[in-house]
């Protein structure tokens, strides 16, 4: 996400403490918010598929989703 587009996230949130927002603004920042979560997720995601574990006895295993069992 643009750095832009985060500042105006900061602003409309600044904003919102001060009075209320119209519909627009609201609509806006509902919007600005869904983009960057959605960002926020890819990003995690993309970093948990690149993690490897260790154990003690030096074998690595990448993380796999909750509820997937070796094998499968």
């Amino acid at each position: 996400m643009e750095q832009a587009k985060i500042d105006r996230i900061n602003e409309l949130a600044k904003l919102a403490k001060e009075r209320a927002l119209t519909e627009a603004e609201l609509a806006e920042r509902d919007a600005l918010r869904k983009e960057y979560i959605a960002a926020w997720r890819e990003s995690t995601i993309a970093v948990l598929e690149n993690t490897v574990i260790q154990t003690p006895d030096g074998k690595r295993h990448k993380l796999r989703k909750k509820g997937s069992r070796p094998g499968n």
